[in-house]
């Protein structure tokens, strides 16, 4: 463990196998800070650091304007952190034992009524002239794309790097499922809502061979560019040290107009889009997944279904859509108690 001595970062981020790539990259950021702020003070090494050091720090975080929410995030990443170096002995004690850390501020998830849903999820109209045929194509192939991307993360209820992640070998048409990699690289299978599926025949059948013939050019001129993700993962689902998490390699299940794998900003450009061709607020792509789960409680999904669909480890992280669903607790209130 002396590769990158002394203070262990690359050993401690290569440990972090079970979490999710945007996990490892912000405690990459969150520990380098630490040690960017330790060195400034001159503390040589891990061993140095002591409790005072890092309320010193959370102090200066404060000052910073940062938010609770993030301090509480940085403060996690320190645990971990020296956790790690404890079990490893490269120091004695963990230094964050009984380190107090703000409390994030509590902030329910933006919801989309359905009705505000389904304008949302209505396909825009392209050109249709016989003079710009190939305008035509290329705008009824990236509606088809946007359609599918919409659907799955709506009506399947998917992370934006699950749907990214996604290869056409994961789309099973027949049963209508859809297999993803979650946090954890952990698998589940979703079901595919029936317009979803109509949506992802055309784009398979038609639309991705588009975008294929982008990529082929692509590939004449030079390999494919890597991910400007900050997490450090290309856009086809492994890091940069080529550690895969869904197994072979394939193409990508969706392209952008330039033939490379589909990454989490050119999701949000999809909605950006969309939202601005219907008319809607600006959202955000988890938005969708968040509508997705409190629309299921609003039409009698059980807590426990729900959890399985959105791939959360702890029933606790799906409780937080029972304060959303406040339309469906009144309806079962007056429908239900004596006095409503």
């Amino acid at each position: 463990m002396d590769g990158d001595a002394p203070w262990f970062l690359a050993c401690f981020v290569s440990s972090l196998t079970a979490e999710s790539p945007n996990t490892v990259a912000a405690y990459r950021r969150d520990v380098t800070a630490l040690l960017a702020w330790a060195e400034r003070g001159a503390v040589a090494d891990p061993a140095g650091l002591t409790r005072l050091h890092l309320r010193r720090y959370l102090a200066f975080l404060t000052t910073r304007s940062m938010a609770r929410r993030t301090i509480a995030r940085k403060v996690a990443a320190l645990r971990r952190y020296f956790g790690f170096l404890q079990r490893r002995g490269v120091v004695a004690t963990d230094p964050t034992l009984r380190l107090s850390a703000p409390k994030g501020e509590s902030r329910l998830p933006r919801v989309l009524p359905v009705a505000e849903m389904a304008v949302f999820l209505e396909p825009p109209s392209y050109p249709t002239s016989p003079s710009a045929a190939g305008l035509w194509r290329g705008h009824q192939a990236e509606a088809q794309r946007d359609g599918v991307v919409l659907e799955l993360l709506y009506g399947s209820g998917l992370r934006v790097g699950e749907l990214c992640g996604l290869g056409p070998s994961d789309v099973d048409l027949t049963r209508g499922l859809v297999t993803v990699w979650g946090k954890g690289s952990k698998q589940r299978r979703v079901p595919i809502s029936e317009p979803c599926l109509l949506a992802l025949r055309a784009w398979i059948g038609v639309g991705r061979a588009v975008f294929s013939k982008a990529a082929s050019a692509s590939t004449v001129c030079g390999p494919a560019v890597p991910s400007d993700d900050p997490s450090g993962e290309d856009r086809l689902g492994y890091d940069r040290l080529g550690h895969g998490r869904r197994g072979p390699a394939q193409q990508p299940l969706f392209s952008n107009r330039r033939g490379y794998p589909m990454s989490p900003r050119d999701v949000r450009r999809i909605i950006d889009r969309r939202a601005a061709a219907t008319d809607s607020a600006p959202t955000h792509p988890h938005a969708l997944r968040h509508s997705f789960a409190t629309h299921l409680l609003d039409g009698g999904a059980d807590l426990r279904v729900v959890q399985e669909l959105l791939g959360h480890a702890s029933l606790v992280t799906t409780q937080v859509y029972t304060h959303v669903s406040k339309d469906r607790l009144r309806s079962v209130y007056e429908a239900t108690h004596p006095r409503a």
